[in-house]
């Protein structure tokens, strides 16, 4: 009878150990397949089914998804480890040296190929079909550590005070220093000077304010809901995003990214929206960049001082920024070059074009100045102090300025002529 309940009693063990084996495998493909999961794959979960939706929001929080992840395979573990340890242990007594040995050595090559390494080899190949498969059992599992998540925290922070009471931060590296950097690599191919480029339109994103780089009010299609199919054929724009308002406000709550739809109904169409950040007008690009990717969105609103919505800057556009050599506003908005050399000396520019991408064209010299305009409309009525008309002039680094053409719309041409140049 005795040896009988041992073998069952060691059924039980080995039957234990594989299910712990099992739920070490889940807990460690769960991870690698969510936190695998790319940005432009995450910005695509926003529009599926409620799973994907929320792995998108429990990746919100990533250290306290993190945290329960690690916690839970820990304990799932150390108990595999400890049963382990109790058959060997029964086996040495039992006399059977060998078999203890081959049995701990298996215990713990197992662990490591099914609840590891393979688990983790077939989640990086299909993380997008099982991180929707797994995030109800995650979110579960979050759920039920969130009570004591705050007492892991104190005590992480009293070991650090305790053991490393003199950490300092490192010092951050002025952005002018890093543009010297830059600028003293040498360019000697084509593809150098296009990453020195690259690296030159990153650190200007410190620089570049949001209002600089929007899309103003009046140039993307703006719907209430419910919105139909059948309003979009109203966008002159043919922008790819269509922002919905608040019911009865002129504030924009979601957005429609259309070339993420794959199918579009003919009804309803803000059940396909996602929610929007907001930020200042005078944030710089970096701080919106970083804020559109911590949030997986991909509209960030610009509201004024008084709260109102004066324009959106599309994930499109902050990329757009960084990777082209000349990036402008004006060729996003108007889906042409806003900038045209009639002649030697002589410019037909849109007065949305901004005086950044406006004095790389002409080779002149651009100062940033803060509270200064930052286009051609807002240098004109800065020098005028009205609103421009048809045939008004003025000067501007060099170049003598004429109003040519007004519309009802608000959109405005300009010529810039070279003072002593033809």
């Amino acid at each position: 009878m005795i040896e009988v309940l041992q073998s069952v009693d060691m059924l039980l063990s080995m039957s234990a150990m594989l299910v712990l084996v099992f739920i070490s495998g889940f807990f460690s493909s769960s991870e690698t397949a969510i936190f695998y999961l790319s940005h432009d794959e995450l910005r695509r979960f926003r529009l599926g089914n409620p799973r994907e939706r929320l792995v998108r929001k429990l990746l919100l929080d990533p250290d306290r998804l993190l945290t329960a992840v690690l916690f839970w395979n820990l304990l799932v573990n150390l108990s595999y480890f400890s049963i382990s340890v109790v058959v060997v242990h029964r086996l040495t007594d039992e006399g059977h040296n060998a078999a203890a040995g081959l049995f701990g050595l298996f215990s713990l090559f197992g662990i490591i190929l099914f609840g590891e390494a393979l688990p983790k080899s077939a989640a990086v190949v299909y993380r997008c079909q099982l991180a929707p498969l797994v995030i109800w059992p995650m979110t579960v599992a979050t759920r039920l550590l969130d009570p004591v998540t705050p007492y892991f925290r104190n005590i992480t922070r009293l070991i650090r005070r305790i053991f490393w009471p003199n950490i300092a931060r490192e010092p951050f590296l002025d952005a002018d220093d890093l543009e010297q950097a830059v600028e003293n690599v040498e360019a000697s191919d084509e593809v150098i000077r296009q990453e020195r480029q690259v690296l030159h339109n990153i650190l200007d994103l410190s620089e570049i304010t949001v209002e600089e780089v929007m899309r103003p009010r009046g140039t993307y299609l703006t719907l209430s809901p419910p919105i139909h199919l059948e309003e979009l054929k109203a966008d002159q724009f043919g922008c790819d995003y269509v922002a919905i308002l608040q019911d009865g406000t002129e504030e924009i709550e979601s957005a429609i990214s259309l070339t993420d739809v794959a199918s579009i109904p003919k009804q309803n169409l803000e059940q396909l929206s996602e929610d929007v950040v907001h930020v200042p007008w005078c944030a710089n690009l970096a701080y919106a960049l970083q804020l559109s990717r911590d949030q997986y969105c991909s509209v960030v609103s610009v509201v004024n001082e008084f709260g109102e919505t004066i324009g959106i800057v599309t994930y499109e556009d902050m990329i757009d920024t960084i990777v082209v050599p000349q990036p402008s506003r004006a060729k996003r908005v108007l889906r042409k070059e806003p900038v045209v050399e009639i002649e030697p000396g002589c410019y037909q520019v849109e007065a949305i074009t901004t005086l950044r991408y406006l004095s790389k064209r002409l080779g002149v010299a651009f100062e940033y100045v803060s509270d200064g305009p930052f286009t051609v409309a807002g240098m004109l009525q800065g020098r005028l102090e009205r609103i421009p008309v048809v045939g008004d002039e003025c000067t501007w680094q060099g170049y003598r300025v004429q109003v040519t053409q007004v519309s009802m719309l608000g959109r405005t041409s300009v010529m810039f002529w070279k003072i002593g140049g033809q």
